[in-house]
């Protein structure tokens, strides 16, 4: 399959646009109808908190993450809600900073109206929000990092694949193509050792051993030259790039060491990928929602529906992510029957099992918090395009 390239951010959004995303007005008919939400009068409404990078390095990750979820509970909303009540977003900038997304969520949690929090956004933010408040639901945390969820957190409900499961499927990926020599560059923080741990996993189902790991300081560090330099002098002859937004710097410092090897990026490494230009090219990495421009998914009709209807044209893998953990929230409050509150919602979240969006499916269970399995590999094709 053929699609074009997700775009790596959006344009910075207009004042007018940006309070009507905070508003949450954008609008979601198709989505209500497909997913069998009945239309009811409009009525009370309640609200769903948010908490993620608005200014900083993860900006366009977060903008993304919010329109998408936007445009989901607009057209809820439109369609009558979730049994009359309508459903609001609420916005809360964290910088991408870990003590600021708990002061958010504590925040949130203050507020009686609102009813659970939704993707937040980063390892250490992520870690931060889901221990803050233990009483309200957080829906699709936008990280893969395995430590998390061992942990017990009733509260947390895991939509998107593991980083074990994405890096289990780039190693697959080379080894099936033949490359044998695998190299990785990870950050030294908790999103970097879960990477780790899972690429010496994923080397020992093959039976190979690492041809090099080299390290950058942390998640946002643009110091990345000496982990270039090391990755260039062992010629692997493909590179598991381990790191988010600095990925491109990686990159392009990468290339001026002289090193050609291919390059296999997670699953965060996608909204960057527009702005690596011809460094993109070639590139392979872990997507773990469907392509935004797949028709075959239901989903994704319903998704590219709304997201017009709310006024956005420009459809990415980081608003399609947003709009299906709305949807995967959405569903829990209709199964928490006639009263919404914190702990109906959790339960109602509980009770999803062999839940299918059209084309995405989600399992929860009494004690299971891992919902989603969806992992597939792209490539950046010569023109630029997602081919997958």
């Amino acid at each position: 399959m053929t699609d074009p390239l997700p775009r790596e951010s959006i344009a910075p959004l207009s004042t007018s646009r940006r309070r009507a995303l905070t508003g949450l007005a954008a609008t979601a008919a198709s989505a209500a109808a497909g997913l069998g939400f009945p239309a009811f009068a409009q009525g009370r409404a309640v609200r769903i908190g948010t908490t993620f990078d608005n200014s900083s390095v993860e900006k366009a990750n977060g903008q993304g993450l919010f329109q998408g979820s936007s445009a989901f509970f607009a057209a809820l909303n439109k369609a009558g809600g979730i049994n009359g009540t309508k459903v609001e977003l609420v916005m809360a900038d964290d910088t991408f900073k870990p003590d600021v997304a708990k002061a958010n969520a504590l925040a949130f949690e203050k507020d009686s109206s609102v009813l659970a929090l939704l993707h937040p956004l980063g390892t250490r933010q992520t870690a931060e929000v889901m221990d803050a408040v233990p009483g309200m639901a957080v829906v699709g945390p936008i990280t893969g990092t395995i430590s998390l969820r061992k942990k017990t957190s009733p509260n947390t409900f895991w939509v998107r694949a593991n980083y074990d499961q994405e890096v289990d499927k780039l190693v697959s990926t080379a080894a099936v193509l033949g490359q044998s020599r695998i190299g990785l560059v990870h950050s030294e923080d908790p999103l970097g050792q879960s990477v780790l741990a899972a690429f010496k996993n994923a080397l020992a189902k093959a039976k190979l051993e690492p041809a090099v790991i080299a390290t950058t300081p942390n998640t946002t560090s643009m110091e990345v030259g000496p982990a270039a330099a090391a990755i260039a002098k062992a010629k692997p002859q493909v590179i598991v790039v381990g790191l988010a937004g600095t990925a491109p710097v990686f990159l392009k410092a990468l290339r001026e060491a002289g090193n050609s090897s291919s390059a296999y990026g997670l699953s965060i490494t996608a909204s960057a990928l527009a702005a690596m230009g011809d460094l993109a090219k070639g590139l392979g990495f872990v997507i773990v929602v469907p392509s935004p421009y797949s028709t075959r998914f239901e989903i994704v009709r319903r998704y590219q529906a709304d997201m017009v209807a709310s006024g956005v044209k420009d459809f990415s893998l980081t608003s399609l992510e947003g709009y299906i953990n709305a949807a995967v929230l959405a569903e829990g409050m209709r199964r928490a029957g006639g009263s919404l509150t914190r702990a109906s919602v959790m339960s109602g979240l509980a009770s999803i099992e062999n839940f299918d969006m059209g084309g995405v499916k989600i399992n929860y269970g009494r004690t299971n918090r891992e919902g989603g399995q969806f992992v597939d590999v792209a490539v950046i094709g010569s023109r630029g395009q997602m081919l997958s």
